[in-house]
């Protein structure tokens, strides 16, 4: 079951937060708990993926993105993203979720999120996020620019960019 409690939680702390903007880190700290972890004792794949939007939706609570998607109508979604698991979390460890966008292109906004326990880096996703309304997909630019903040994005990390592209390359629908 989607932890609910555990995201009203996070929203209700970013709404006291302080605003920050589209390019600045957001920090959020976590615990593995019992429901969290898989039979092999430790933190899920796919609950790890939960524990991302934990960390991604806060971050965009404090941007004011639901204010500005709510006003427009809309959409958020996670249109793909690539995840490295390196470290075990087991129950009951604490780990820091750090979120960070490093920028768009014509139709998404790049997300990198990491779990740390300590200083070690446990987990890596790199996500691409969209926005949508009746007519598809919004230019991201669009939506930096109803934030009120420039919207001309950085320069993509070409590591960013070889994943774009590579991702570019694999078949939709899938070829069966």
């Amino acid at each position: 079951m989607y932890p609910y409690v555990r995201l009203a939680k996070e929203i209700w702390k970013a709404r006291r937060a302080p605003r920050i903007g589209i390019l600045d880190l957001h920090e959020s700290r976590h615990i593995c708990w019992p429901w969290d972890i898989d039979p092999w004792m430790e933190l899920n794949n796919g609950r790890t993926l939960t524990l991302f939007d934990l960390g991604r939706v806060p971050m965009g609570v404090r941007m004011g993105l639901p204010e500005v998607a709510a006003r427009n109508r809309w959409g958020m979604a996670i249109a793909g993203n690539s995840t490295r698991y390196r470290r075990r979390v087991t129950a009951f460890q604490r780990v820091t979720i750090r979120s960070r966008c490093l920028g768009w292109d014509d139709r998404f906004i790049y997300i990198d999120q990491t779990m740390w326990r300590g200083d070690a880096c446990t987990t890596q996703m790199l996500a691409r996020s969209a926005f949508t309304s009746a007519q598809g997909i919004v230019a991201p630019a669009t939506v930096i620019a109803a934030l009120g903040q420039d919207p001309v994005s950085p320069p993509l990390p070409d590591w960013v960019q070889h994943w774009i592209a590579a991702d570019a390359h694999r078949p939709w629908p899938p070829q069966i």
